[in-house]
């Protein structure tokens, strides 16, 4: 079945839709010919329905905390969904390391409500065979790898933060709940994405941000913990093909087989503000090393073969040249990233413990 057909007339329902994730899975959606989508977010300090003005006439928005189950069971009734996209989520680990409540209630309690909404929904209507539920998590789940080898599906969790031992626990209901129910859910476990629009705390918005203003760059302990990056258009192309054609109760890791360094990644903003700017002195000498974050994994990386296979999805955006576009973007929208400096993120360091 072609994705224009099987998307045809759908009701959808976004969780976080105002956040960097959840927006590019609107903006996708948008293009395609769905019939309804329903934003449901708790609009924190992370969210910016700005993300959404180039298709603010394509979906409606409830501002719903997941945390409230009477909330999130009128939701379903009136969204009346066919698929529902959970990309809603407390993600940054510094945040979870100094307030760990917030993580729990969100990403467990919330995770839990919308589960219980789903299957009470599913069940109402009969069960129908095209409903899905797809829950969006995180790599950090597995905990940390040494120099060789990959995650895959078959990987123990061993989560080290309270914002990957909470990811883990929703994971885990929502494998019971199809065990148990049979509610036909799809799990994801992805890498670090990047691209325009994300929150100006994570790595790299941070780090052209302060370069820009000449500020040091933080870079925790030596620098050389590994990750594997995904630009979010090719995160998301992956999140829909993954309910097209992925099968029900399992789980796919998605993965571009990017890995790198933080020090690299911040080593190649500074080369492309240096492009931009040559006659500004050299951005890297701006790289300072602080004390390491508490439970710091070392390495991630990914076995996406099974999805591949499955799918026959591939990214399409280089490291390199995704880098490079990413980073111009926030020179170019330095009011946007500005705005959240001056209200809502002063870039203090979280996390210290």
């Amino acid at each position: 079945m072609s994705a224009e057909l099987y998307w045809k007339d759908k009701r959808i329902l976004v969780t976080g839709g105002a956040g960097f994730i959840g927006a590019e899975i609107v903006r996708q959606l948008s293009h395609l010919n769905v019939k309804r989508i329903v934003v449901l977010d708790k609009l924190t300090y992370a969210a910016d329905l700005r993300r959404l003005d180039s298709v603010k006439d394509n979906y409606s928005l409830k501002k719903v905390a997941l945390e409230d189950s009477s909330a999130v069971q009128d939701a379903f009734q009136e969204a009346q969904p066919d698929i529902v996209i959970h990309a809603a989520a407390e993600s940054h680990v510094d945040r979870s390391i100094d307030g760990p409540e917030d993580f729990v209630q969100s990403n467990i309690v919330g995770t839990f409500n919308l589960l219980h909404a789903a299957l009470s929904f599913w069940t109402e209507k009969g069960k129908p065979s095209q409903f899905r539920f797809l829950h969006i998590s995180t790599d950090e789940i597995y905990g940390s790898l040494g120099e060789a080898g990959f995650f895959d599906e078959t990987s123990p969790y061993d989560p080290r933060s309270p914002y990957s031992a909470s990811k883990a626990a929703s994971d885990h209901l929502v494998k019971a709940w199809w065990h148990t129910y049979k509610l036909p859910v799809i799990t994801t476990n992805c890498g670090n994405n990047y691209g325009p629009w994300q929150f100006p705390e994570k790595l790299i918005p941070l780090m052209v941000a302060n370069a820009i203003d000449g500020k040091p760059l933080p870079l925790y302990g030596d620098g050389q913990q590994v990750r594997e990056w995904i630009h979010v258009t090719d995160h998301v192309s992956a999140l829909l093909l993954a309910i097209e054609k992925g099968s029900t109760g399992e789980t796919y890791l998605i993965g571009s087989g990017e890995e790198k360094t933080n020090r690299s990644v911040v080593e190649g903003i500074c080369d492309r503000l240096h492009q931009k700017h040559p006659d500004k002195k050299t951005f890297s000498d701006l790289i300072a090393y602080v004390q390491d974050r508490p439970g710091h994994d070392q390495r991630y990386a990914l076995d996406a073969s099974k999805f591949r296979s499955k799918t026959g999805w591939s990214p399409k955006n280089t490291f390199e040249q995704g880098l490079i576009d990413t980073v111009d973007w926030y020179v170019e929208n330095q009011l946007w990233w500005r705005q959240i400096q001056a209200e809502k993120y002063h870039q203090e360091r979280l996390g210290i413990f």
